[in-house]
């Protein structure tokens, strides 16, 4: 018969302690000199901590257990002790474990020929062996880490292990004094982070060896030399959290072969504010010292730098906001100083509603500038754009559930244009237009749960420009799609506009069931007045009649999903196409994509484009995974990028492997291969996978 006793009303000692501890065990005897011995499946429950021995003996003269093995002690933390012998006070802070093993969060081992217990903060394990791999039989584990004496910190959750070995597969391969280490549940620890090996045609074989600064419980610093025998590199991340928001700045300096040791360098900051009254201030800046740094060193493939401040305020009815943004362009044959790349704007729109008015009143005012670094006449045109508008719209249901909405209104504007012989210096206009579109969403709901939803659409729009001809600065390039075919303009700036009569129908359709399966599609067409020369050729909107516009989509309850878009004429001649495949499975996720565009020389495009990109990854099993990236050019017949990576990862080690190939060539760019290689014991690691997979011994 097994006993139930509670130490907290037999020993003192744990009597003046503030948690209640319990006891079970076979057999509980007290001797005659004031010693409680527990024998038998013994288990003692104190403050969370679990204890299991096969006898405990508790001495109330010395305040002491001694328990006999084997011992297992699990704490609140998830921590696990073993020892064969231990000499412990009643609340398991202080003693000595004998022949032990500690786990820390069930992933780092660590045997000993004794284990310390000091102050219930500090744990001190003697002539250690740590390794998060898995021991089988006598044969040595992948690593380890061989250590005279190992310290651990439960408060700071530290780890030093002093004069140390590093051993893989049991041979020494490095030794180090004294090693600092964060346990395994710290999320945020000063330290190296898991290094890589990086080889590329241009820069060789090189290390990078990032380190990670904790400077405040809001700040923190990465600093990652890169090196290698073509080039010096210091790259730098820095975030900093604020009760407000957030900053982020990450950049780096290089001195390399590439550009005969001249200094390269770029910066990306981010930060983003919130202030009281619904104020927003957001900025971004994008910098770099040239137009191949960023991708000679796999930093980004932007080839478009977007640096902008703005200051905003949302509530319910309005909107202001100031903003300044400067654009530089990476793109080989563009000249930064021909290009508006100084771009500064403020708006305020306003919704007003009135007693007895339907709808609603919108009143709103601009004011916008394109600014260029050339003076030459005419490439160095430079604009400003002073706007005002006003709009009334109402919707309603009528009759059998017709969805209605009608909308009128004014927009002014006032243009500046200097340096540009071929506009007046002021030029004024006005666009008075109106809109009314009609929808009837029809809906049914099957007997098994399955939704269908069709509906037709008409839109009907007008407008009359009235003024001199201004600048094209923000519409050069032009899309038709689902999300502009019902609207009122389908250019996407404001300098250009749609005149005349134009309409668009469309019909949508909708299915979904309760299984996950989901299918939708829309097909449209707009139809207008007179054709409208600034749509030019390739953009499917030339001539009365655009192209037929169709898009679909479809989900399956296995996590495939099929999307499309396309424009295609009466003769079923696609213009523009695109489609993307998507699955998303416990063991395949795949990312395809299909693009194919006419020529469009207006667009700054004279040749067909069409290329199709691939994204997988494929887990072999448990620890092997297999990825890869590829970009096609189909039009060219060749390929533009390559990419394939192998990671292999148990509990004890992840191991990556990479291979990336650039095929284009240009002024500034050169085809390069890159190998990666980076290695990282889990254990340690801050940022390592979780649920790390367990091997199996083998006989």
């Amino acid at each position: 018969m097994r006993w139930l006793l509670l130490l907290l009303l037999l020993l003192p000692g744990l009597a003046r302690a503030q948690g209640a501890a319990s006891l079970v065990a076979d057999t509980v005897t007290v001797t005659p000199d004031n010693r409680l011995v527990a024998e038998g499946n013994v288990e003692a429950f104190y403050d969370g901590t679990r204890l299991s021995a096969t006898q405990v003996a508790y001495d109330e003269a010395t305040d002491r257990l001694t328990i006999i093995g084997p011992i297992f002690i699990e704490t609140p933390e998830g921590d696990i002790f073993t020892a064969k012998r231990a000499d412990l006070d009643p609340q398991l802070e202080n003693g000595i474990l004998r022949g032990a093993r500690l786990v820390l969060d069930r992933q780092l081992q660590l045997a000993a020929n004794r284990i310390d217990r000091v102050g219930g903060r500090y744990t001190q394990l003697y002539r250690t062996s740590a390794t998060a791999c898995r021991v089988c039989g006598g044969r040595e584990p992948l690593w380890e880490l061989r250590a005279e004496r190992v310290v651990l910190d439960e408060v700071e959750d530290q780890l030093w292990f002093e004069n140390t070995q590093l051993r893989i597969g049991g041979l020494p391969v490095a030794w180090l004094p004294v090693v600092r280490l964060p346990g395994p549940g710290v999320e945020r620890a000063t330290g190296l982070l898991v290094p890589s090996i990086r080889q590329t045609d241009r820069l060789g074989t090189g290390i990078r060896l990032p380190y990670f600064v904790v400077l405040s419980p809001s700040r923190d610093l990465t600093l990652t030399p890169y090196l290698s025998p073509q080039t010096r590199t210091l790259e730098i991340l820095y975030r900093q959290a604020y009760l407000r928001g957030d900053l982020s700045v990450e950049g780096a300096i290089t001195q390399d072969t590439i550009r005969d040791n001249s200094i390269r360098s770029y910066v990306f900051a981010d930060a983003s504010f919130a202030y009281p009254g619904n104020w927003r201030l957001e900025g971004q800046l994008r910098s770099v010292s040239d137009e191949a740094y960023l991708v000679d060193y796999d930093y980004s493939d932007r080839d478009r730098l977007d640096s902008f401040l703005e200051i905003s305020r949302i509530r319910e009815n309005d909107r202001l906001s100031f903003g300044l943004t400067v654009v530089e362009s990476l793109r080989a044959g563009d000249r930064n100083a021909e290009l508006p790349s100084i771009l500064p704007g403020a708006s305020y729109s306003r919704v007003l509603r009135y007693p007895g008015l339907p709808g609603r009143l919108t009143v709103g005012a601009s004011a916008d500038a394109a600014i260029r670094e050339s003076n030459e006449p005419s490439v160095g045109r430079d604009t400003g754009r002073l706007s005002g508008r006003i709009a009334w719209q109402v919707n309603r249901v009528v009759g059998p559930g017709l969805v209605t909405e009608a909308a009128v209104g004014l927009r002014a504007d006032a243009y500046l244009v200097e340096n540009d012989p071929a506009f007046d210096g002021t030029i004024t206009r006005t666009l008075p237009y109106a809109r009314a579109e009609l929808r009837w969403p029809l809906q049914r709901t099957g007997a098994t749960g399955v939704v269908q939803i069709v509906e037709p659409v008409v839109a009907l729009a007008w407008s009359d420009l009235r003024g001199g001809p201004v600048p094209n600065e923000d519409s050069q390039v032009v899309e038709l799609d689902e999300a502009n075919l019902l609207s009122f303009s389908r250019f996407p700036g404001e300098d250009a506009r749609e005149t005349g009569w134009r309409a668009a129908g469309a019909l949508r359709y909708q299915l979904t069931a309760p299984s996950g399966f989901a299918m939708r599609g829309t097909l449209g067409r707009l139809v207008r007045e007179e054709a409208d020369p600034r749509f030019s050729d390739g953009t499917g909107l030339e001539g009365t009649t655009s192209d037929w516009l169709l898009s679909w989509g479809l989900d399956l309850p296995s996590g495939l999903t099929l999307n499309g878009r396309g424009l295609f004429d009466d003769g079923f001649d696609f213009s523009r196409s695109e489609a993307r495949l998507g699955w998303d499975s416990d063991r395949i996720d795949i990312a395809a994509t299909y693009v194919q565009l006419d020529a469009a020389p207006d667009e700054g495009r004279p040749d067909p484009v069409a290329e199709w990109t691939l994204d997988a990854a494929y887990r072999v099993n448990q620890v092997w995974t297999v990825s890869g990236e590829a970009r096609y050019d189909l039009s060219a017949d060749e390929p533009q990028s390559g990419e394939l990576g192998l990671e292999y990862r148990n509990e004890c080690v992840t191991v990556g492997l990479s291979v990336s190939r650039r095929f284009t060539s240009s002024t500034t760019l050169e085809p390069e291969t890159d190998y990666g290689l980076s290695v990282a014991f889990n254990g340690f690691s801050v940022d390592a996978p979780a649920g790390p997979i367990r091997r199996t011994c083998r006989n």
